[in-house]
């Protein structure tokens, strides 16, 4: 499990406790992504959907989630953190259970925003309620917290293949039961939300508190630039991942095992983050990952069979930080931007996903086409369409790269700025 400790301070139990709530109530959000992303086949025969409706079905998941951190963020200075988790769990029930007896492509429809605006209500509540537990550690802790993310992907596909190893078999669908063995780890961190006791926030009057102030302070360049960079970031990270089995699929690598990969050292990437932050703080982290995602996308847009297991492992040593440290970076350099500055920073990473995810699926689309064109055929057609769209993938890291390179060459002004907050 987690370690629950803020290296340099004290343990506090209550600290602990809450840390670990946010940590499988964040392994459950993961496991929505992933063993919903594998079952909509499923779905799509189930229900004789097409691949449009199922396209429709998968987004709002992406337009609950930054619904919720922007309401949880401009909710959280008033209601505390409790309220928002008590509104993740019961959309997490409601979400999951409304799925298992959907009847068709609106049934749907409304249970997956419902799981995706419990997904986005847990992370408008666990960033800002984990940095102010951990004040001396934000970026650490946040790292170590969103370790779940990748392990929840993980524990979900494991969860999935179980799932079908056991009750599938002779064209039996199991969908609903991988969806029932979600249930699990929610009724555990909704046992956790009402047996904790959570941090009182409006007891605390200062201006990281005050709603009016946060919002006054997201109007800086700096936090608008973030945020945008976040939509970058996100793409980059996730947009990449989802479409490795359509990028990946003629390389001569297994997707299956390029996944594993990839979120298996980004767990123990984030696990092991703090000496990281510590010797290049955070814009030195963000600059690293630019780097060397550019160096893993542009290994994996040339690499076949096995070497394309070693461009996966650079590319996860490259993205694994930017999602916590973009979250870190704002409560560490932006603090007057409260909770509400990490909730829309978060939002504006999905809203940008599900802003590019069709971009990259439009991209496959056309080198596919180009490729049949040129009279190729095969696995030759999906392997020049994939290292097609790698190619222009590349550009998301190279942006990235030379933005961050810009925040770390001023980063004595903003910090400054908020050693003065």
């Amino acid at each position: 499990m987690v370690s629950m400790v803020d290296e340099g301070q004290a343990v506090d139990p209550v600290a602990k406790r809450l840390f670990l709530l946010s940590c499988i109530a964040l392994c459950v959000t993961a496991m929505t992504f992933a063993i919903r992303a594998g079952m909509l086949n499923d779905l799509g025969a189930e229900f004789s959907l097409t691949k449009e409706q199922l396209g429709w079905t998968a987004a709002m998941a992406f337009i609950g989630f930054p619904a919720a951190t922007v309401i949880g963020g401009l909710i959280y200075n008033s209601v505390g953190p409790r309220l928002i988790m008590i509104v993740a769990f019961f959309g997490h029930l409601l979400g999951l259970g409304l799925t298992i007896v959907a009847g068709g492509f609106w049934g749907l429809i409304i249970s997956t925003f419902l799981v995706g605006f419990a997904n986005g209500a847990v992370e408008a509540a666990c960033n800002p309620m984990i940095a102010n537990k951990y004040p001396n550690n934000k970026t650490t802790m946040l790292n170590k917290f969103h370790v779940w993310f990748p392990g929840g992907i993980v524990v979900g596909s494991l969860a999935a293949l179980a799932v079908k190893a056991l009750f599938g078999g002779e064209g039996r669908p199991t969908w609903q039961l991988e969806i029932a063995v979600m249930i699990i780890p929610t009724l555990i961190y909704g046992w956790m939300v009402f047996t904790t006791k959570f941090p009182d926030v409006t007891l605390d009057k200062s201006d990281e508190t005050d709603t009016g102030k946060n919002i006054k302070a997201m109007m800086s360049p700096l936090f608008i630039g973030i945020a945008i960079l976040m939509t970058i970031t996100a793409t980059t990270e996730l947009g990449t991942q989802q479409w490795v089995g359509s990028l990946l699929e003629s390389s001569g690598a297994n997707p299956l095992i390029i996944l594993a990969i990839v979120t298996g050292l980004m767990a123990v990437g984030r696990y092991f983050a703090g000496p990281l932050v510590h010797a290049l703080n955070p814009v030195g982290v963000l600059l690293f990952s630019a780097v060397v995602t550019t160096l893993g996308v542009f290994l994996l847009s040339i690499a076949t069979g096995g070497m394309t297991y070693l461009a996966a492992i650079v590319f996860a040593i490259g993205v694994c930080y930017f999602w916590p440290t973009m979250i870190g970076f704002i409560s560490e350099y932006m603090p007057k931007t409260g909770a509400l500055g990490m909730s829309i920073v978060g939002g504006a990473g999905m809203l940008g996903l599900s802003m590019w995810t069709p971009v990259i699926g439009r991209w496959i689309d056309n080198a596919t086409a180009k490729a049949e064109a040129a009279g190729l055929d095969g696995t030759a057609v999906t392997l020049a369409a994939g290292q097609d769209t790698l190619g222009k993938i590349l550009i998301f890291p190279i942006v990235l790269t030379v933005a961050f390179a810009i925040l770390f060459a001023i980063r004595k002004t903003y910090q400054t700025e908020a050693a003065h907050d």
